[in-house]
């Protein structure tokens, strides 16, 4: 009897400690369940496109510049992006910022003042994207557009590099070739004649263009033919504002052993090592910091339109020192930023267009 009250007591006990513990384990979830809890909604990227100018990505200069900043910018804040290069001609710009606004791109950029009535549309068709315009100006926006112009002063940076060029030749002549004739690369031409007559204005100067379209920014074979006809007239400088063309008139450079100033971005970083020896220096348009500001403006909510001017007093413009041709400047960057300096503090006006050189000209004499 005794062995009968025992072992009923020993049942009760158990039933009651296996009840206790499954009031301390919290119940399982069915695996579905448990799938979908572990499932975290992902965080939607922002997207940002860019459009290249004509010449497209690998021309060592502009467009690479863009490319530089909005990759930067990728691996930075972890964007969605996709660049994209119009046809030879550029007809197609207008269909590629569409593209990417109907794919719901947050912020499109398109490189280059040819761009300009193209975002002007498409902007107007897609009022909450964002576009950032380099080299253009659409007119009449101010800081409640959907367009920001992303605008550079040129002229300053190569009135240094032009004042290189003279302090740099002893043969008295120094030399220009541009890409497309037109008003923004005629900034880069008559502020580097200025700087070179401000340091010497007995020196004789060269300017020769590519071409008269978009064309002209891909033309090495003619800007080459262009560089050996200014070195045989005496030319032992040259500087070029004509985006992927300048690779003939590198060539042209290196191969008759006279300098050569590179534009853009720092040029002795993607020449051959033939070429790298001749290169004194290169303007220095930042474009990559252009374009990366204004993604991290839009990221943190700080997007503005208008007109946003990038220029020495910023570092928006300027010119390359590296290893590559620290010593080749070293006996003139003293100058070269002392000039800096009078142009940051307003003592010297540099000229942007021919009316504005011809006028500079005069405070010489």
């Amino acid at each position: 009897m005794k062995i009968r009250k025992l072992l009923a007591l020993s049942l009760v006990v158990l039933l009651v400690l296996g009840l206790m513990t499954g009031c301390g384990q919290k119940a399982e979830p069915p695996k579905e369940e448990k799938e979908q809890q572990e499932q975290k909604p992902e965080e939607k990227k922002i997207k940002v496109g860019l459009v290249y100018d004509i010449g497209g990505r690998g021309d060592l200069s502009f467009n690479d510049s863009a490319y530089a900043g909005l990759k930067r910018a990728e691996q930075e804040f972890g964007l969605e992006v996709t660049d994209l290069e119009p046809s030879s001609g550029g007809e197609d710009r207008e269909q590629l910022l569409r593209l990417l606004a109907e794919d719901g791109y947050d912020l499109i950029f398109g490189v280059g003042f040819m761009f300009t009535d193209h975002i002007a549309k498409v902007a107007e068709e897609f009022p909450d994207v964002k576009f950032g315009l380099i080299d253009g100006a659409v007119e009449d926006i101010d800081s409640s557009s959907n367009i920001s112009c992303l605008l550079f002063k040129e002229h300053e940076g190569s009135f240094l590099v032009g004042a290189a060029a003279a302090l740099k030749s002893k043969n008295g002549k120094v030399g220009f070739i541009g890409g497309m004739k037109s008003p923004l690369i005629e900034r880069f031409e008559y502020g580097y004649l200025a700087g070179a007559k401000y340091v010497n204005p007995a020196i004789e100067t060269f300017s020769d263009y590519v071409g008269t379209t978009g064309e002209a920014f891909k033309d090495p074979v003619k800007a080459k033919e262009l560089a050996l006809k200014q070195i045989k007239a005496g030319t032992d400088v040259i500087y070029h504002a004509s985006g992927a063309s300048g690779v003939g008139m590198l060539e042209a450079a290196a191969a008759n052993k006279v300098w050569a100033i590179g534009v853009d971005s720092d040029q002795s970083l993607t020449a051959t090592d033939e070429q790298k020896p001749y290169i004194l220096t290169s303007m220095l348009k930042r474009v990559d910091n252009s374009v990366y500001e204004t993604i991290k403006d839009f990221i943190e909510g700080r997007f503005e339109g208008g007109y946003r001017v990038f220029g020495l007093d910023d570092d928006g413009v300027g010119y390359a020192v590296n290893d590559f041709n620290k010593d080749l400047i070293s006996d003139i960057q003293p100058k070269l930023e002392e000039l800096k300096e009078k142009v940051v503090n307003g003592e010297i006006k540099v000229p942007a267009d021919k009316n504005e050189y011809e006028e500079f000209l005069k405070t010489l004499k």
